[in-house]
């Protein structure tokens, strides 16, 4: 079973990290590409219905079909930092809400890699809406679900 860990990145950011046996570059790939997002969502949220490119880029919009609480609806966000370097990648969108959700991949060693992901409320236009309905909570649970879920796939 991976080892999920909680990393302290300020107010109003959850963020987990846990290590995977996989090239940071297979594992920026995945995440690169949004239709393959529902492959890795662990908080069952997200559905396969995605329209946008086949690989994300800076600036690049892409709409996911969701249900949370019973209820489906669509959201577009726009990707806001790419970064594919030789030493760290990653990804980070924006929700038309305003807040972010990022991936960062660092290999670690040659075909492992630290993978942290994160929901940056801080940005967000109604923060304490989100507090409210235990947004932050939600989300740790379902990143925590989704990177042992990745950790698992590559065991």
């Amino acid at each position: 079973m991976a080892s999920i860990e909680t990393i302290d990145q300020g107010d109003r950011v959850v963020a987990r990290r846990t290590v995977v046996n996989a090239p940071a570059s297979e594992l920026f790939a995945l995440v690169a590409d949004p239709h393959r997002h529902g492959e890795l969502d662990g908080s069952g949220t997200v559905k396969d219905t995605v329209r946008g490119p086949n690989r994300l880029t800076r600036g690049a919009k892409f709409s996911v079909s969701m249900k949370q609480f019973g209820v489906p609806y669509r959201i577009t966000s726009t990707v806001t930092d790419f970064r594919d370097d030789a030493d760290v990648k990653v990804i980070e969108w924006q929700h038309p809400m305003g807040h972010t959700w990022r991936w960062q991949f660092e290999e670690t060693e040659p075909g492992r890699s630290a993978v942290t992901e994160s929901f940056d409320y801080s940005t967000a236009k109604a923060p304490k809406l989100l507090e409210v309905f235990k947004m932050p909570q939600k989300n740790a649970q379902g990143i925590s679900s989704t990177l042992a879920q990745l950790a698992r796939k590559y065991t």
